[in-house]
């Protein structure tokens, strides 16, 4: 045995250069397979009743709905901006679901059905998205960048991974306060490849936090497959590097996720420590309205992938084999939905914009000198240039 500063560690006489790509790989964790039925050996959640199961369905449909139509609402120039969870909605209610409502989240963007899980209302996304004067962030960020105090979820930042060590920096907080609740930090695997992802989880590790790091793997960082990415075993390995636990489970398996979800959480809360999880999933659209995923990948790829592992039609095929679905209740919900999207997008549509001064609020609790200066600064340039400026709206 060889003393070190890590403590003990075994001697071997025999060099040997350890190949880590030829080692077994990570498990995936799945309750639910890709027809819908359970895997053999497998029962019913005892917590699954009928009404929890048409709540999380119709969840997803609402998620999916939302972005459809606002998807469109780009297209037409209606908004700027936009990103949909396409193929990735059974990562946001599984997850969603099981956490408290005083965990604090740290989402990345494409993570909106978790916050409409929590309590968020289609109108208070679509006021954000039109930036209008009912807009929480009072129209300072992008659209889809939402945030809610009252929900503990905070806003969204454009730069990739800067949420990671934020969450850390959260974690330690409630560990100190020794606080009822846990940090919940989503992301997909390219933020992984970012340098706050390594400071994340080493910071997380040594300080003993209660955090869950949820990955969302669906196989393109914009552009780039994973293939192209790393070469390692996914993001649940790295875990044993930084001496975490970590689970691997199937995303589109809504249950798998939910049942996943919950240990996670359970083994941060109470042991105060870490927990990876990387959830294998796929990107059924676009990685944004700014991009055209046709130009990297072939549509029958899509097309496998909406047909063979689509969350919903999964979990859809789950609840009409215990008679607690049909098409008649698919076809309620969706016209809901969509009458509920259409209204709210009219009504964020026509609101006013923030008024100018919006502008500078909110990053001091007294506005300093120069903040004053530039507020004047602006004013005096608009009212030179009142025919550049269009206040009529604000």
């Amino acid at each position: 045995m060889l003393m070190t500063p890590t403590g003990l560690l075994s001697t071997t006489k025999e060099l040997c250069v350890v190949d880590t790509t030829q080692g077994a790989k990570w498990p995936v964790f799945r309750l639910l397979k890709a027809n819908g039925k359970l895997e053999e050996g497998v029962s019913d959640p005892k917590d699954i009743t009928q009404e929890l199961a048409v709540k999380m369905y119709s969840s997803m449909v609402q998620i999916q709905v939302m972005d459809d139509i606002m998807n469109l609402a780009q297209r037409q120039g209606r908004i700027s901006f936009y990103m949909q969870a396409s193929g990735e909605e059974a990562i946001h209610v599984g997850s969603a679901s099981m956490l408290s409502p005083k965990d604090m989240v740290f989402s990345q963007y494409r993570e909106q059905g978790v916050l409409l899980w929590r309590g968020f209302s289609i109108q208070e996304a679509l006021d954000q998205c039109f930036s209008n004067e009912n807009d929480l962030g009072k129209g300072r960020q992008m659209p889809v960048h939402y945030g809610s105090k009252a929900l503990n979820f905070q806003t969204i930042s454009s730069p990739l991974g800067t949420q990671l060590p934020q969450a850390v920096g959260a974690a330690y907080a409630y560990k100190m306060e020794k606080a009822d609740a846990v940090s919940v930090c989503y992301f997909g695997e390219g933020a992984a490849s970012e340098g706050d992802f390594h400071a994340a989880l080493n910071f997380s590790a040594t300080l003993e936090v209660p955090i869950v790091f949820f990955c969302r793997n669906n196989g393109y960082a914009i552009s780039t497959p994973s293939s192209e990415q790393f070469r390692g075993d996914g993001i649940a390995s790295r875990a044993v590097g930084y001496g975490i636990h970590a689970i691997r489970v199937d995303g589109n398996d809504l249950l798998a996720v939910r049942a996943a979800t919950e240990e996670a959480r359970r083994i941060a809360h109470t042991l105060s420590k870490p927990v990876l999880i990387e959830a294998m999933t796929y990107r059924a659209g676009h990685h944004s309205t700014s991009d055209d995923s046709t130009r990297y990948r072939g549509a029958d790829e899509i097309k496998e992938w909406q047909d063979r592992y689509d969350p919903m039609k999964r979990f859809r095929t789950y609840m009409e084999d215990r008679g607690w679905w049909n098409e008649a209740m698919e076809q309620e919900v969706r016209d809901r939905e969509r009458k509920t999207v259409l209204d709210c997008m009219e009504i964020a549509e026509n609101r006013a914009k923030p008024a100018f001064g919006k502008l500078f609020e909110d990053v001091y609790a007294t506005k300093p000198a120069h903040l004053l200066k530039q507020e004047e600064e602006m004013f005096a340039h608009v009212a030179k240039y009142p025919h550049h400026y269009n206040s009529d709206s604000h």
